[in-house]
C-alpha cells in the first residue's frame, strides 16, 4: 500500500493506496539519530488485522524483543475516528491512557490531518511518534536493536542479502501484497484483471522458486519471508472471496502452501496470525464490498499439518 504518484486508474486509490509515511525518524543503536536503541524506551501500535502491522509483530517475536520494545494492539474494528483502543482494556491504551490511535499523531503533530496508520512506533521518552514507516520498522528491529536479540535469533537483514532482500520485498509489495487490493477494491473490470493477473503471475513464479528452496533466499529465514507471509495468512480466509482473488487459492499450490505452513509453525509466524480478527477486520469493515457484514465460518484447513521442507537442501 505504498503511496504511487499517480494512482492506477479504476481503483479505489483514497482506499488501498497507503499515504506516505508522515513520521520517518530513526532509531540508531548509537543514539546519533536522536533516538537511542533502549530496552523500555519505545511503544509499538500495531493492529492483529493489519498485514502490514503483521510483519512488525513477527520480527518483535522472532528476534526476541518483547521485553524491549512494548506493544499496544488496536481493535480490529476501527471507530468513526479510526483505529481504537479494545473494550477489553477499558477502550484505552495502558502505555497512553489514550482512546484512539489518533490521539498519538495529533500529541506528535497537532496540525497532523492525514491518516492515522499502524504500525508506529511511539517514544515514551518524549511523547511522540518516532516512525509510521511500516517498512523500516522490521529494519529498525533487525539491525538497531541486535544488541537485544535473544541468544540463536535469526539474522533477518543480512548485509551481503540486503540488495536482494529488496528487490524481492519490491516485487512481492508490488504484485501481490499490494495487488491483491489493487484486484479487490478495483471499480473498472480492466482494472481488476490487470491487477488479478500480476497476483497470480507472481504467485506461480514463488510456488516454482519454492519448489527448489526451502525459504525465498535459500535455506535460511530472512526479512523477505517476513514481508510475503501476511498475504499469504490472509489469501484463502479474505483475498480468494472477498478481493475476488479466485482463480486459486493458496491450499491448491503444493510448494507456496506447505512453505506457509513452514513459516506458521515456527514462533512469531503462527502466534502473531489471528484469523478471527483478520476475518472480522475485512468482512466487517468493507461496507461498500461486503454491505451485509456476514463474516464467513471458513475456510476449514489445517496449517499445523506436516509440510515436508525440512528435506530442502537449498
Amino acid at each position: 500500500m505504498q503511496a504511487a504518484s499517480q494512482p492506477a486508474p479504476g481503483v479505489l486509490s483514497d482506499v488501498y493506496l497507503r499515504p506516505h509515511a508522515a513520521f520517518t525518524a530513526r532509531i540508531s543503536a548509537d543514539g546519533s539519530s536522536g533516538f537511542p536503541a533502549e530496552p523500555g524506551r519505545y511503544q509499538l501500535y500495531a493492529s492483529l488485522a493489519d498485514p502490514w502491522s503483521h510483519r512488525a509483530l513477527i520480527v518483535r517475536r522472532l528476534l526476541g524483543l518483547e521485553r524491549v520494545v512494548g506493544l499496544t494492539l488496536t481493535d480490529p474494528i476501527p471507530g468513526p475516528r479510526g483505529w481504537r483502543f479494545p473494550d477489553a482494556a477499558g477502550g484505552r491504551d495502558p502505555a497512553t491512557g489514550a482512546s484512539w490511535l489518533a490521539e498519538l499523531y495529533l500529541a506528535s503533530d497537532p496540525h497532523y490531518a492525514g491518516r492515522c496508520t499502524v504500525p508506529l512506533i511511539w517514544d515514551i521518552a518524549t511523547q511522540r511518534i518516532v516512525t509510521n514507516d511500516f517498512p523500516q520498522i522490521s529494519v529498525m528491529l533487525e539491525t538497531e536493536f541486535a544488541g537485544f536479540h535473544r541468544p540463536g535469533a535469526p539474522e533477518l537483514y543480512p548485509p551481503g542479502l540486503r540488495r536482494e532482500i529488496e528487490a524481492t520485498g519490491a516485487l512481492i509489495h508490488q504484485t501481490v501484497s499490494s495487488g491483491v487490493y489493487r484486484a479487490g477494491l478495483a471499480t473498472t473490470q480492466a482494472a481488476y484483471e490487470e491487477a488479478f493477473d500480476a497476483v497470480f503471475t507472481t504467485l506461480d513464479a514463488l510456488e516454482e522458486r519454492l519448489a527448489r528452496r526451502r525459504f525465498l533466499l535459500g535455506r535460511e529465514l530472512t526479512e523477505a519471508d517476513v514481508r510475503l507471509f501476511p498475504t499469504l495468512a490472509r489469501f484463502d480466509a479474505v483475498y480468494y472471496l472477498h478481493f475476488k482473488c479466485n482463480l486459486h487459492r493458496l491450499a491448491d499450490y503444493p510448494h507456496l502452501w506447505a512453505y506457509a505452513r513452514d513459516l506458521y509453525q515456527r514462533p512469531g509466524f503462527g502466534d502473531t496470525t489471528d484469523f478471527a480478527s483478520i476475518k472480522r477486520h475485512y468482512y466487517q469493515t468493507q461496507e461498500w464490498i461486503n454491505p451485509a457484514r456476514i463474516v464467513p465460518k471458513g475456510p476449514y484447513v489445517s496449517w499445523l499439518e506436516p509440510h515436508g521442507r525440512d528435506r530442502l537442501s537449498a
